[in-house]
């Protein structure tokens, strides 16, 4: 297995409980597509949103104040279910990787109502300094939150 491979491909599927952190998303209606599904972006956006508001609870790591950011370099979604308006995602996430600059993240989107995966999803954040745009090393802060998050070895 490479560097490289999608978390979301690896091993058996993941339950709500495998995930430290876990996050509701309601759908709305303007969420299905012509195709009568949740639109794509819909899991993204459920993916984006859950991550920004773990970043964000509390602002202890000071994100809102300045000094880094995190900055996506990759995502990826795989779709294992159908969900639907009015279902209500529960998102968990956990960390799977720490390097100097970058975390990485596995995501797990299920329907709330019976737990069912509809879609997993990995998503690499790069901190970068909020002035220069450079990469920086990952805040000790940052790091110790990451790590009350982590999956399994």
């Amino acid at each position: 297995m490479s560097a490289g491979e999608p978390v979301a491909e690896r091993g058996p599927d993941p339950t709500r409980e495998d995930y430290p952190h876990r996050r509701a998303f309601p759908t709305r209606w303007n969420d299905e597509d012509a195709f009568g599904h949740l639109n794509n972006t819909v899991y993204y956006s459920a993916m984006d949103t859950t991550i920004t508001g773990w970043l964000l609870d509390g602002d202890d790591l000071g994100l809102l104040a300045g000094g880094f950011r995190p900055v996506v370099v990759q995502s990826s979604c795989t779709y294992r279910r159908s969900a639907h308006y009015p279902e209500v995602l529960e998102v968990g996430l956990r960390s799977t990787r720490v390097g100097r600059s970058s975390m990485t993240y596995d995501l797990g989107l299920f329907r709330q109502r019976d737990g069912a995966l509809v879609a997993r999803g990995t998503w690499v954040h790069v901190a970068v300094d909020a002035a220069t745009g450079e990469p920086v090393p990952v805040p000790e802060p940052l790091r110790a939150r990451l790590a009350g998050i982590s999956a399994p070895a």
